[in-house]
């Protein structure tokens, strides 16, 4: 089983490790990532989770996910994790992820690429992903509404759709910002 640094709640490692699925103390905090690959029609690459995977098992996902492993930087599980489940070698050095999310025990980083990617020549480790096909906004919620789709917020699936066109989470199209 996959051993995990320990963070304290300011993402600061605390010099402890635990094992992958063992309880956190509520002071305790774990690493994952999400990478969200997105094409030139719009679309986000999303994959089938292995029925063999503990969590989430059979349902349909962002294009990458999963979790930092002891020594790992963000960047580098984001590269290891996206070879590993798709058999995409892409180079995360000068990406940053767009977003940090927290939740219970944990911190979540999303990185957005914008990338065309033939599904066909993909790679995947039937262990982690099943299957990948590209969707539209609209198809990722009704996957949602049919609960086929981990439940993040719609809102938030929607600002992953508007920052892969916009590189911005800021929409500033109607503002004038020299008013006197």
């Amino acid at each position: 089983m996959e051993k995990i640094d320990i963070y304290d709640e300011f993402m600061q490692k605390t010099g402890k490790t635990s094992y992958r699925f063992e309880h956190l103390n509520e002071d305790e905090f774990r690493r994952v990532m999400h990478v969200c690959i997105f094409n030139s029609k719009g679309e986000m690459l999303i994959q089938k989770r292995s029925p063999k995977k503990q969590v989430w098992s059979g349902f349909w996902d962002l294009s990458v996910g999963g979790g930092v492993i002891s020594g790992e930087t963000i960047k580098d599980a984001a590269h290891r994790e996206t070879l590993e489940e798709l058999g995409i070698d892409i180079d995360f050095s000068s990406i940053q992820p767009f977003l940090t999310s927290h939740f219970k025990n944990g911190f979540d980083d999303f990185f957005v690429i914008n990338k065309d990617i033939d599904i066909s020549e993909l790679k995947l480790d039937n262990d982690e992903v099943t299957e990948v096909k590209w969707a539209s906004l609209e198809e990722i919620l009704n996957l949602q509404k049919d609960i086929n789709f981990v439940t993040f917020a719609p809102s938030f699936i929607e600002l992953l759709f508007y920052y892969s066109k916009t590189g911005s989470i800021i929409d500033d199209t109607n503002r004038n910002f020299n008013k006197k």
